[in-house]
């Protein structure tokens, strides 16, 4: 009976200590899971936070291409306004070009007409023709230009000679072998002239 006895006690010591060995592993088990589920929340936070830093940088570059874009838009759209302005106002400039050869060749003609009673009825009419054409030219915005006397100036004079000259000093314009034209504010063409030296 004894021995017996032993033996309960050998099963109750090991019942025991499987029971410990479970109580252990079970509490080691919750710690463990616990860490487990620790580490995969830091570790799905650092994927979060590198998805969230991702998204932010990708966020500011297609703010940073909508800014660019507007930018973009507001200059093209002022560029074709400006161009539309000025093509309104020199809408009429190859018309005019090639009038204003038309009105040279008008004033050289009334330049020669004799004198005399058989030709001046025609003067006239050649003469109120010129001045119609003109108007025309001028409601265009069409000027002439006044070189004589003005320094010379390469932007609105085209030299073609120098001559001496004691009544001006040098760099005037003494006298214009051709007529020069601005349309509005833009030099139609050039004078030709010529300039004292």
């Amino acid at each position: 009976m004894i021995h017996l006895y032993k033996e309960v006690n050998i099963l109750k010591e090991e019942q025991t200590f499987t029971e410990e060995q479970e109580v252990t592993a079970a509490e080691q088990e919750p710690v463990n899971e616990a860490a487990a589920a620790e580490a995969q929340a830091e570790e799905i936070t650092d994927q979060e936070q590198a998805e969230l830093a991702r998204l932010k940088t990708e966020a500011e570059e297609n703010q940073q291409r909508f800014v660019r874009a507007q930018a973009d838009f507001d200059n093209f759209r002022r560029r074709t306004q400006k161009e539309k302005e000025e093509l309104a106002k020199y809408a009429s400039m190859k018309l005019v070009t090639e009038l204003v050869p038309v009105l040279d060749n008008f004033e050289r003609a009334m330049a020669t007409v004799p004198e005399g009673t058989e030709t001046e009825s025609f003067a006239k009419g050649i003469q109120m023709i010129l001045r119609q054409l003109e108007t025309v030219l001028t409601n265009e915005g069409l000027t002439a230009m006044e070189a004589v006397g003005q320094p010379f100036n390469p932007e609105f004079h085209q030299a073609i000679m120098q001559v001496e000259s004691e009544e001006h000093e040098e760099g005037i314009v003494v006298e214009e072998v051709q007529k020069g034209y601005m349309l509005k504010d833009k030099v139609l063409r050039p004078a030709m002239v010529k300039v004292s030296s």
